[in-house]
């Protein structure tokens, strides 16, 4: 664990902004969680729903690394060099030079077929905490963005760090998501440029290769 990973997880969320646009951004119309007032509030209970999963999600698996690295100290570099790699096929995705990412997010859609008849148990969202429930749910859908980030909160081998990762990236996904009307479309459009697209899946691979390459850098004095 660098320190650098919640700060990199942030930038991840917010470079990943057209992502999230295309993967969740019509939920809020569908359930009806944009517009303003009462509306406005479940639209928040929504995201910080979504966020609350990804944090736990964190701490589960930064525990599970932890103790797989307790077991065996070597995997340190084995998990530190799978979340690179995923970092770097994020970027590809991205970018759109390789799509590779998806084969990843299929996987998680059979878990997620299994979630279904729970989504559909609940109601549409009348408030603030119903709203927060049903994000929640939401946040385990498929999503390579999320799995990569997952993947660089298990190296930190921590759960404290790892969901202080995962709560960063959550947070940079929000204003992407919090944004509703033509705000959104204008946004969609923004970061769906071809030349905004190719910069974001570069910083990304160079957070894979950093990633990928920092224990091997440091050396022994690397801990």
């Amino acid at each position: 664990m660098t320190g650098a990973e919640p700060g990199t997880a942030l930038l991840l969320g917010l470079l990943g902004s057209g992502h999230c646009l295309g993967m969740c951004g019509g939920l809020a119309g569908a359930f009806g969680l944009g517009g303003q007032g009462r509306v406005g509030l479940k639209l928040i209970g929504y995201n910080l729903g979504r966020i609350s999963t990804y944090t736990l999600l964190g701490a589960v698996l930064g525990l599970l690394g932890a103790g797989a690295v307790h077991l065996a100290p070597e995997l340190a570099r084995v998990l530190r060099g799978a979340a690179g790699l995923l970092l770097i096929a994020l970027g590809l995705f991205i970018s759109g030079w390789w799509m590779g990412l998806t084969r990843l997010e299929k996987v998680g859609l059979i878990v997620w077929r299994r979630l279904q008849p729970l989504r559909q148990r609940l109601p549409a969202p009348s408030g603030m905490g119903s709203a927060y429930l049903l994000g929640t749910v939401w946040g385990l859908l498929p999503c390579g963005l999320v799995y990569s980030t997952l993947a660089l909160a298990l190296s930190s081998g921590r759960p404290g760090p790892a969901a202080l990762t995962m709560f960063c990236f959550g947070l940079g996904t929000l204003p992407s998501m919090l944004a509703s009307g033509a705000a959104s479309q204008q946004l969609r459009q923004l970061v769906q440029r071809r030349g905004l697209r190719n910069l974001a899946g570069l910083v990304m691979i160079g957070f894979g290769l950093w990633t990928l390459l920092f224990p091997w850098l440091m050396g022994g004095h690397h801990h």
